[in-house]
């Protein structure tokens, strides 16, 4: 954080490293449910039937307490209905949530900033019964099987489900997680050959379908409007063979002059998994001005943009337009530490969701081998540098030789990590910033032009070859 004489406060990276009560304990019972869950629930050993009492007991004091009782004990019988997944991914999702809850609160000692509202409203509504109650009968299906009995025939039935889903906008978030979750479960069949069972990920996708199949639970979350100023703080990049992601995490002061706020902003698109690179951008581009914004360093006025309680802006180009030069350095130093969080969504209450953004001066940067680890305050941060995007001028190398660095704090494999966004570090005797995103909106690099040209070329022959064929 800012150093005290400059009105904001050091980061208490000591207590980042500090033990949390319980937190153990609490993914015990996770791994041990998913281990079952990896084995099947037709006919579960003794030995993973276990697991499955195990999960139970971590939730033994809570509301869900009978009903997960109850469908730990028909699911060790073998006996389990729809209704008894449904409460143990439930009960895992509970204790996964508690977990992220436990570690946001420490984040929020260690970097001192306020908290918001914490309680997201639920959204309301319903979408088709009968395609939801489908869904939820394939993911039965699944867990009865297991990770390791799966096979193309079982895992087949989610096609025409997403097929089903796909055209109604309010199916659309659980179709592609459906569709994703089985793409890979089909890559691995037959599950009997697997070497490796990537279980707690498996177990994650399984348990967040198998709740969004409830009724209402996958609906557009309520929407209000918000009008100021949008201070852009860095941009990161999801990327998948078959389509990529943008996020903008930015700081967000109202025009009432309310305290300002962590806002982000994201533009998904699909593409061919020969655009890698810088090529990414001419793809998100069209869909969000701004990025455009973000690669030149402005500010952006909003005016009646909508977000959502747990603060995604819900971007449309027709309420915003650049603004003010803004470096984000300098929002880092200033605005960020008095912005307060959002709440969080009930179903996104999970360790691999917290992304916190953070601004970090006076470390010293220490490599070993490929480990590349920041000293903050005499105590050090593991830094994930295998989250830097190729399309941008952002490098490990860089990275290494900052002296500052905005970035999103992550836990991940059992400890706290640092993904960096932009840095400012000394690149042949001069101090430059280095963004993850400095090619969002366009670039004069050389690296980055020639990656942005193979894209287009890419595109160019796809098309062409897509024309053709539609011909044919």
């Amino acid at each position: 954080m800012v150093p005290a004489d400059q009105g904001g406060g050091v980061m208490r990276a000591d207590l980042l490293a500090e033990t949390i009560a319980g937190l153990d304990e609490a993914l015990a019972a996770v791994d041990a449910f998913d281990q079952a869950l990896a084995g099947g629930l037709l006919r579960p050993q003794p030995a993973l039937a276990a697991g499955l009492a195990e999960l139970a007991d971590a939730v033994a004091g809570t509301p869900l307490a009978a009903r997960v009782a109850e469908a730990a004990e028909k699911a060790a019988a073998g006996a389990a209905s729809e209704d008894h997944f449904v409460a143990l991914a439930a009960a895992r999702a509970a204790l996964l949530g508690s977990v992220h809850d436990a570690l946001m609160t420490r984040v929020e000692e260690a970097t001192g900033r306020p908290r918001g509202e914490q309680n997201a409203p639920a959204p309301g509504g319903g979408q088709a019964a009968n395609v939801l109650a489908a869904a939820r009968s394939w993911l039965s299906d699944l867990a009865r099987c297991g990770w390791q009995g799966i096979d193309h025939e079982v895992v087949s039935g989610a096609a025409q489900l997403v097929s089903a889903m796909l055209p109604d906008l309010a199916l659309r978030r659980l179709a592609t997680l459906l569709d994703g979750f089985a793409a890979e479960l089909a890559a691995s069949c037959p599950g009997a050959a697997l070497e490796r069972v990537p279980a707690r990920r498996w177990a994650d996708l399984w348990s967040r379908a198998m709740l969004l199949t409830l009724p209402g639970a996958a609906d557009a979350p309520m929407t209000g409007t918000v009008t100021g100023r949008l201070l852009p703080l860095g941009v990161d990049v999801h990327e998948h063979a078959t389509a990529v992601q943008a996020q903008v995490h930015a700081v967000f002061e109202p025009a009432d002059g309310a305290a300002p706020c962590l806002v982000r902003a994201a533009v998904s698109v699909p593409k061919p998994d020969t655009v890698v690179g810088s090529g990414l951008w001419q793809l998100l581009r069209p869909h969000m001005s701004l990025l455009a914004a973000v690669g030149e360093g402005r500010s952006m006025d909003l005016a009646g943009m909508p977000v959502t309680p747990e603060g995604d802006l819900i971007w449309s180009d027709e309420h915003a337009r650049p603004s003010e030069p803004a470096d984000a350095f300098a929002t880092a130093r200033v605005a960020l530490p008095t912005a307060t969080a959002v709440a969080t969504a009930p179903l996104d209450r999970h360790p691999a969701r917290i992304a916190v953004p953070v601004f970090l001066e006076g470390y010293t940067a220490h490599k070993e081998d490929d480990a590349l680890t920041f000293t903050v305050a005499g105590h050090p941060l593991v830094v994930d540098t295998d989250r830097i995007p190729t399309a941008g001028p952002l490098t490990p190398e860089a990275v290494t030789a900052s002296g500052a660095c905005i970035g999103l704090l992550r836990w991940d494999a059992g400890t706290y990590r640092v993904q960096p966004l932009a840095v400012e570090a000394t690149v042949r005797k001069k101090a430059v910033a280095l963004h993850a995103g400095g090619w969002a909106g366009g670039t004069t690099d050389k690296a980055g032009v020639k990656a942005e040209k193979a894209a287009t070329d890419a595109v160019a022959v796809l098309r062409e070859r897509a024309g053709r064929l539609l011909r044919k």
